[in-house]
């Protein structure tokens, strides 16, 4: 869609009126501002981008325009007309629809019947008419839905689009999505961008929030930035390139991703290769002679009666960063347990350096010089306690003089951390204080410290800004460079390729294919997580 520009010529076609208009508004939790007087539009046929590092306000703003939060002031105005969105209800009554990337569906329901439940109000129900009004509204979206398929049946794409069906239900015309392929295979994301390329035609208007900013040049029409609450900058989106983006996000005109390639793929910027510094060698497979940093050997683990893991078998060298990729719910979070020690594997070995690890506890494979960063960077800390209760938690041993804690060393230790890892807190801070970004950087200086030999690393940099992200690439980078084999489970395949030296892909708990990162694209990786074993 075409819109005009303030200065542009006077001959220039007027804009229609908004679908959806949010002036001024301000929201405040505490003595934090999330919102400081924003004002946005979105407009017919429009897909308006709304972008901002990790605690800008986009989660606030949007979920104010959905019902979930109440502005402090500020009005909310649909078709012109001012408008008191007090719930989810009355943003659906008002033509208002989300999704987001943690769907809201009754897996063991059939689609029909998960959108009747969203859908429909008291009364008898017709399911017949449900049934024709999913079919309906799949063929405006431009999808292929079964109405009568088991939810837990389809896979994260039919999912969501499921979740968008839902939303046309209920006569959506703005439509908010957030994050909308963090869970999607790329050739998901295609169609889902088909998808809103036929809804933006036929009228709608699309919020868009996603950090891969290569997407958002490729669909969007309109950007608004968001930096500490406040809208910096809002630019039409055509001319626009990634890095112009970047540079607004982070209120910088030279943002140094040259630097920092991986960081520069994961947001889709191209890098000019001649001004990139030459990247340590890719190391090779362990020979055979070679103890890998990191072995599994026919890892495998039934619950329940079902098969969660199945003859996981992989090597990661020293020196070396291999990826995990796949769509969430295919073993990954089971695998960090396991090898994590939390929970015991049915069959299978695991070793660090040449050392058997499987019979130990937490405690005694860090002891072996396993490193751990779980996804659950909350559930890995302890809120009650501070940052530096936090940082010498698992390490306690370390600092014992006879029968008591050497307070003194503990405090130089702490001191030492928090300034080579750029810990923005103090020692005596409570860790739930902390952003997520230094949170993060909490648990890589916990286990980074500790010199492990391997460390496994699951979805790092989810939900961090791109200074965060930054950062934590620049220390897995390193800690390979020290000759450590990193283990790196994402299901971002851009951090993947921009990290690794090889990626494996795991469906349904087995490794199915492993590529060089060379070799490796977003199709042949892609057809992978859907279990098309050609793809390798």
């Amino acid at each position: 869609m075409t819109v005009s520009t303030p200065g542009a010529a006077s001959t220039a076609a007027p804009l229609p009126t908004p679908l959806a208009e949010l002036i001024d508004i301000t929201k405040t939790f505490g003595a934090v501002v999330a919102n400081d007087s924003i004002s946005l539009t979105v407009l017919p046929g429009e897909v308006h981008a709304l972008l901002g590092e990790n605690g800008a306000g986009k989660s606030t703003l949007t979920r104010i325009l959905y019902g979930l939060s109440q502005p402090d002031s500020g009005e909310i105005r649909i078709d012109g007309t001012t408008t008191r969105i007090d719930s989810p209800a009355d943003a659906m009554a008002s033509g208002i629809g989300m999704v987001t990337q943690e769907f809201s569906l009754v897996d063991t329901m059939t689609v029909t019947e998960n959108l009747m439940l969203a859908g429909v109000g008291f009364g008898r129900v017709s399911r017949a008419e449900a049934r024709g009004r999913v079919l309906a509204a799949a063929e405006r979206v431009g999808v292929t839905l079964n109405p009568d398929a088991i939810v837990e049946t389809l896979s994260v794409g039919e999912r969501q689009r499921v979740e968008i069906v839902k939303a046309l239900f209920h006569d959506c015309r703005v439509l908010i999505l957030d994050e909308p392929t963090a869970v999607l295979v790329p050739q998901d994301v295609e169609l889902l961008f088909e998808s809103i390329e036929r809804l933006t035609a036929d009228g709608m208007g699309v919020i868009f929030i996603s950090h891969k900013l290569h997407e958002v040049t490729r669909i969007a029409d309109r950007v608004s930035i968001l930096r500490r609450g406040t809208i910096v900058a809002s630019r039409l989106a055509s001319g626009l390139a990634p890095r112009d983006i970047a540079a607004l996000m982070v209120g910088s005109t030279a943002l140094a991703v040259e630097e920092s390639p991986a960081l520069a793929t994961s947001i889709g910027l191209e890098l000019d290769e001649s001004a990139v510094p030459d990247a340590a060698p890719a190391a090779s497979a362990p020979l055979p002679f070679e103890e890998p940093a990191l072995e599994l050997r026919g890892i495998s683990l039934r619950t329940a009666g079902s098969t969660v893991l199945d003859d996981i078998t992989l090597r990661v060298g020293r020196g070396e960063i291999v990826g995990i990729a796949g769509v969430s719910g295919n073993g990954q979070t089971e695998l960090v347990s396991v090898l994590c020690g939390t929970l015991p594997a049915t069959g299978g070995t695991v070793s660090v350096a040449g050392t058997g690890i499987t019979g130990l506890d937490p405690a005694g494979r860090i002891r072996a010089g396993f490193g751990r960063l779980t996804e659950d960077r909350r559930g890995s800390v302890i809120p009650a306690l501070t940052v530096t209760q936090n940082l010498v938690l698992e390490d306690l041993d370390g600092f014992r003089k006879g029968p008591f804690l050497d307070r003194r060393a503990i405090r130089d230790h702490v001191a030492a951390l928090i300034e080579r890892f750029d810990i923005r807190a103090q020692p005596g801070d409570p860790i739930r204080s902390l952003s997520g970004g230094n949170m993060q950087k909490v648990l890589l200086a916990r286990a980074i410290s500790r010199n492990p030999r391997a460390l496994v690393a699951s979805q790092p940099t989810r939900g961090l800004d791109i200074g965060a992200c930054d950062y934590v690439y620049s220390q897995l980078r390193a800690l390979r460079d020290d000759g450590a084999g990193v283990l790196l489970i994402s299901e971002d395949l851009d951090e993947l390729l921009g990290l690794c030296d090889r990626i494996a892909v795991i469906f349904s708990g087995r490794i199915i294919g492993e590529l060089p990162t060379a070799e490796a694209t977003h199709e042949s990786l892609g057809l992978l997580m859907t279990g098309q074993q050609d793809a390798a």
